[in-house]
């Protein structure tokens, strides 16, 4: 039950083995006339790993993250780490704030000011994510992930709250609201995925903008995912021992998901900041236990259904027939008010079947903002996730 301070203090054995690692990188040659199809292009890299190198200094950004309130915990035998930032409002509602892959807690950093106006913040790294590593066992997928945060909430001393997800957060905190929902008042979601179960006719009233974002579903170039569901030990060996191998794997992600989507990730986000996040990951060794979410919740029916490892009816390809196909019924339905923010130009939500599952209560779409939405655009974040709590009130 013990809540201890916490400070990131990361050795300088640790950031001098990283420099000397970059220097030493034995580079691999592009075939002439590609580019970001088919993976991080050379040039692109070698540039970013030298400034990660020579320019980016660590130390400036962990004091920065020191000025945080840092605390760490065990529950369920598991280390979690989490920022708590109190709000000077009286009757401010506490809310936890839920990341994925390839983030971490950083990705909230600029939205901390704005929401703490309104609400009391808990912000937890993901169990074997960063510094709430290393995983203690074998089985943490979603549901019990949300079981230890409810856990952390109630030993927070809060007994109504709000929980807002992205990412592998947005399948974390409805699972929280199924546990709990006499505690959870609300839940908010960002690039949440939603997919067909099979019923007939669920297809035939999409719009035309569903079914461009279906088809983008189906055509998602799913390699990392396949690969961290399925092999998540394998791939961490070279992630864990190479910065830059681990440096291309998550520069991929904020390139193909971030807006504008034909831009570089620098004109969406910060340079520092996602070096910061690409940082953790490799000073606490999280590649391979960070990956392990995905092989924890591909054996479990809701995300399997929700990710596309499912039979979809009338759809063939793609996600659909990754896995050859597998019958699954629709997920219970979550009864807490749900509200749902969606990136026009990268998330791929279709709304019929998000209520399907949830109880949507708040629906908004926007034409900036990609799947990172908290740290491209965290003034619009924090207002979407406050008019939609201010319903709840």
């Amino acid at each position: 039950m013990t809540i201890h301070p916490f400070r990131i203090e990361i050795p300088q054995q640790d950031l001098d083995d990283l420099r000397t690692r970059l220097a030493m990188t034995r580079w691999q040659d592009q075939l002439p006339g590609t580019g970001w199809e088919r993976g991080v292009p050379a040039g692109y890299l070698r540039e970013l790993a030298e400034y990660w190198r020579t320019g980016y200094d660590w130390r400036a950004h962990e004091a920065r993250l020191n000025e945080l309130p840092h605390y760490t915990t065990t529950i369920d035998g598991q280390r979690l780490h989490f920022v708590h930032v109190r709000s000077a409002r009286a009757d401010a509602l506490p809310l936890m704030l839920l990341h994925g892959w390839p983030g971490t807690f950083v990705e909230f950093l600029d939205v901390i000011e704005p929401l703490s106006r309104d609400f009391h913040l808990v912000i937890p790294s993901l169990p074997g994510f960063g510094f709430s590593s290393p995983l203690s066992a074998t089985g943490w997928d979603a549901a019990r992930t949300g079981r230890a945060f409810t856990e952390l909430m109630e030993r927070l001393g809060y007994d109504r709250y709000g929980v807002q997800g992205g990412d592998a957060g947005a399948f974390i905190a409805p699972e929280m609201g199924k546990q709990a929902p006499d505690r959870v008042v609300g839940i908010h979601l960002n690039a949440a995925l939603t997919f067909p179960v099979g019923q007939e006719g669920e297809l035939d009233g999409l719009s035309p903008e569903e079914r461009r974002r279906w088809e983008a579903m189906e055509n998602m170039n799913d390699g990392y995912l396949q690969t961290q569901s399925k092999r998540p030990q394998t791939v961490s060996y070279g992630l864990h021992d190479s910065p830059v191998g681990q440096l291309a794997w998550v520069m991929e992600k904020f390139k193909e998901l971030t807006e504008p989507v034909e831009g570089l990730p620098e004109e969406s986000l910060d340079r520092d900041l996602m070096l910061t996040n690409v940082t953790l990951y490799w000073v606490t060794g999280t590649a391979g236990s960070s990956a392990q979410f995905y092989y924890e919740n591909m054996g479990a029916a809701e995300w399997e259904h929700s990710e596309g490892w499912a039979d979809a009816g009338d759809a063939a390809g793609g996600w659909g027939a990754a896995d050859g196909g597998a019958d699954w019924a629709a997920a219970a339905r979550g009864t807490v008010p749900t509200g749902v923010l969606v990136s026009k130009a990268c998330d791929v939500t279709i709304r019929s079947w998000a209520e399907r599952d949830h109880n949507i209560v708040h629906w908004a779409e926007y034409d900036k903002g990609g799947h990172f939405f908290a740290a491209e655009q965290p003034g619009l974040f924090a207002e979407d996730v406050t008019t939609f709590f201010a319903k709840l009130r």
